[in-house]
């Protein structure tokens, strides 16, 4: 009698691939990750931080999540912080948004004693968490005003910052006078100077890429790498071909789902471009990014990690 052949399965082989949980900020700019998921099956729990990238990297660290979409700038000072303790909690691994970001500086519609950025100095700054890209960019911007000075340090000269956690929070601050001004993106903040809340006061850009992905250090911290995030780039360079190919479903989606009118999503569709292959992130990217940040007193030489070891290589 001919026997059967044994077929050994092993316990990882039968059980369902468990999705990632992803960190991402719920504005025009996750357009894509929307459409990774409709069409192309991001395996992924998509979990919104309206509050920003500082929120994503307490998460990361806490175990919450495994990935996040976040800005270049926040990711960059979480693990360049000379108190950073462990292994940092999360690695950069992948490139989401080649363009810079537009920052707009804005303060309350009711605030005539500021009538533009030089009028900032010395006032106190609005910004969502310590150490998210609001408040990374509040020294950015000290920086290129020349308001840091080699007796002042590494403090920025704002009489202080206010952590208001949401974009709804810092609104409400600069027209109470509990802050003088916040900087968020562009876009974002424009349907707010045409109802009349807000104010425009300036902009300013990132001098780099704006958007970054990240792991945690358990899917990306050694030698090994978690093979969902292989799966997880293919999914987002399927999503943002979509977006590209496809502008007026992007339109649509973001005037419809999002916080933006018709007219200003086309307009910034102009302005933004996506990689089409996510995956990696260029080292001199970092480097400049940490060198701006050690200039504006973000970061200090010889202290946090430096920019090589911020980077995991997936392959």
């Amino acid at each position: 009698m001919l026997s059967s052949p044994v077929c050994y399965l092993r316990e990882q082989d039968i059980m369902p691939t468990q999705p990632l949980r992803i960190g991402f900020v719920p504005e025009h700019f996750s357009t894509p990750i929307y459409f990774a998921k409709k069409y192309y099956g991001l395996n992924a729990e998509l979990i919104p931080f309206p509050s920003g990238t500082g929120h994503m990297i307490t998460a990361l660290r806490a175990g919450d999540i495994d990935v996040g979409i976040g800005l270049t700038e926040g990711w960059v000072a979480g693990l360049g912080h000379g108190q950073l303790s462990g292994d940092g909690g999360y690695r950069l691994v992948g490139t989401y948004v080649k363009t810079p970001l537009c920052w707009a500086i804005s303060t309350g519609a009711k605030r005539p004693e500021i009538t533009s950025i030089e009028s900032l100095k010395g006032g106190k700054i609005g910004v969502s968490r310590i150490g998210s890209g609001s408040y990374v960019m509040g020294f950015v911007l000290a920086d290129k005003q020349g308001w840091l000075t080699p007796s002042s340090g590494s403090v920025a000269p704002y009489t202080d910052f206010v952590a208001l956690n949401t974009f709804e929070n810092l609104r409400k601050a600069v027209n109470t006078g509990e802050a003088d001004f916040f900087m968020w993106e562009h876009f974002t903040s424009k349907r707010y100077y045409d109802s009349g809340e807000i104010r425009k006061v300036g902009e300013i850009y990132t001098p780099w890429s704006s958007w970054k992905i990240v792991a945690s250090t358990e899917l990306a911290g050694g030698r090994s790498v978690d093979t969902r995030l292989e799966e997880l780039f293919e999914k987002l360079d399927l999503g943002t071909k979509h977006f590209r190919e496809n502008q007026e479903e992007a339109v649509r989606y973001i005037s419809t789902e999002l916080d933006y009118s018709e007219e200003d999503a086309r307009t910034w569709l102009k302005t933004v471009s996506f990689p089409e292959h996510t995956q990696g992130v260029d080292p001199e990217v970092v480097k400049k990014t940490v060198n701006v940040l050690r200039q504006s007193g973000v970061l200090s030489e010889g202290k946090g990690m430096e920019p090589e070891s911020m980077i995991a290589r997936v392959r």
